[in-house]
């Protein structure tokens, strides 16, 4: 680790398990998670019928937190916090369950409230989607947070105290749920959610989901559907999937759920009330999409921790893009932000005379900016490794059908390249975007050329276009050698694909 490098630690002490995630800020001030730890503790599941956590179970998890205490230590962890959920916030002996975890881990535990636990759920979410509107539903083992989002910012929420374990302690009986049982669990959601009138007054709104039933849930979707991507955060479900997912575990024992790929065995006996909770709510609010998040109440409580004075970010996308630069200092920027100018002057010029998508420039701004950072694996074939890194660097504000289309137009070198890049994205790309992807990419590999030396001889950009020709007048300030040679190669494929007469001069920069 740098000398220059702060790290925070996340305990998240939950009624199902509990974790640790370490962040790691840089000199440059970006983020990164370095290290993870889960450990079940089920204590939703061991909660008295007096609503007592027992002295037994809360020693019992201690040798958890303690291990955790001595991670961060061994880590450099500067800063640390410990919250619990809805195990300890509902006990009776919440104070004396507190009073024994510090004392014996050294830890300062916060306790929260419903309203925080939602509260760090949606700046979990906000910071790393591009949402405005929907519902974001937290399905944890011991509650169940539900959340209104209307133009980016929190507007109501809830607290239920029904999660995946205490709902599967309370009602299924046997090794499965019984109809009767299913029924039973519908019916509590649904007089709950009756009591919150503003869940069901907003329809037809994406809901977001947090939480280890609903990742498990998109988990299980990516394997069936043989998705192409590993990314989980903001994997859209199919329509009707939620559904034929409760159905379909609702009818197999046990033993024969645990060979369902993506479905781990921890999760096995509780998945299906899980299950019954969301479907519930999601029917109930009308939602239009199910969406999984991989970001929630520790990146949340993160985000407030690392920028308490402003936890939510303006521009998720720029904040994502420029995180991923300072991890990366190696992409030379300097370099990519005079390409992006280049980049962004060329589209303005092109798009009166071409039919792009809304969100192509934005796609391009992106691609141009992160074109080179797979030179900090290794400079020879970077191409190849800025590929994979966009879309494993999990970009926020970004759908992963554009985090694809983004690293396909970064890596552009030969229309016939892209085409069997593209191949494997099949069922993600709709058929407009290889038009996009080869148009931008050569948009793209034009711009790089003029900063091939990276030295940014030329200054400015002078553009006129028509439907049928672009003349590019290049003032510079040393003599663009290698800028003008490597024009010269890429000029016919360029005008090839966008049809049209390419023409170039160069003058002297003046400041005047």
């Amino acid at each position: 680790m740098s000398n220059l490098a702060t790290r925070i630690g996340i305990i998240d002490i939950g009624s199902n398990s509990i974790r640790l995630v370490i962040y790691e800020i840089n000199a440059h001030g970006a983020y990164r998670v370095v290290s993870e730890h889960k450990d079940s503790a089920r204590l939703s599941e061991r909660m008295g019928q007096d609503g007592i956590l027992h002295n037994t179970d809360i020693i019992s998890i201690v040798p958890i937190l303690t291990h955790y205490a001595r991670l961060c230590q061994s880590q450099f962890v500067t800063t640390v916090r410990a919250v619990a959920t809805a195990a300890v916030r509902n006990a009776a002996n919440t104070s004396e369950i507190v009073r024994i975890l510090e004392e014996q881990t050294g830890l300062t535990i916060e306790v929260l409230s419903g309203f925080e636990e939602a509260r760090y759920g949606y700046l979990g979410v906000i910071n790393s989607m591009d949402i405005r509107d929907g519902m974001i539903i937290d399905i944890g083992g011991g509650s169940t947070e539900v959340s209104f989002v209307k133009d980016r910012e929190l507007v109501q929420s809830v607290s239920f105290p029904f999660g995946a374990v205490n709902t599967t302690r309370q009602f299924m009986k046997g090794d499965n749920l019984t109809d009767s049982e299913m029924a039973d669990i519908r019916k509590m959601v649904h007089e709950a959610v009756a009591s919150q009138s503003w869940i069901m007054n907003s329809p037809y709104l994406p809901m977001i989901g947090l939480g280890g039933t609903i990742r498990t849930l998109g988990k299980m979707s990516r394997k069936r559907n043989r998705y192409p991507l590993q990314l989980a955060h903001n994997y859209v479900m199919k329509p009707g999937e939620l559904q034929e997912f409760s159905i379909l575990l609702s009818t197999l024992t046990i033993e024969k759920r645990k060979k369902i790929d993506g479905l781990s065995k921890e999760r096995v006996d509780i998945m299906v009330p899980g299950l019954l909770i969301l479907e519930t709510i999601f029917e109930a609010a009308q939602s239009s999409s199910c969406v999984i998040s991989g970001s929630g109440l520790r990146d949340g409580l993160f985000f407030e921790t690392y920028n308490p004075k402003q936890p939510v970010k303006v521009n998720v996308l720029e904040a994502s893009i420029q995180n991923i630069l300072m991890l990366h200092p190696n992409a030379a920027l300097p370099h990519v932000r005079h390409i992006d100018t280049f980049a962004m002057q060329l589209y303005d010029a092109l798009a009166p005379w071409t039919d792009l998508e809304t969100r192509g420039r934005l796609l391009l701004h992106t691609a141009a900016l992160l074109y080179r950072i797979g030179v900090s694996v290794h400079y020879y074939q970077f191409l190849k490794h800025t590929e994979y890194m966009i879309q494993e660097a999990h970009i926020d504000g970004l759908s992963h059908r554009e985090i694809v289309i983004v690293s396909l137009i970064a890596t552009f070198k030969t229309k016939n390249r892209t085409q069997q890049q593209a191949l494997v994205y099949k069922d993600l790309l709709l058929e407009s975007d290889l038009t996009l992807i080869i148009k931008l990419g050569a948009l793209l590999k034009l711009a790089i050329t003029m900063d091939a030396s990276e030295t940014q001889p030329i200054q400015t950009l002078q553009i006129d276009s028509s439907a049928t020709s672009m003349n590019l007048t290049m003032h510079y300030t040393h003599k663009p050698y290698l800028e003008l040679k490597e024009l010269n190669a890429i000029t016919k494929d360029f005008e090839k694909i966008w049809e049209l007469k390419l023409s170039t001069q160069d003058e002297v920069f003046s400041k005047k």
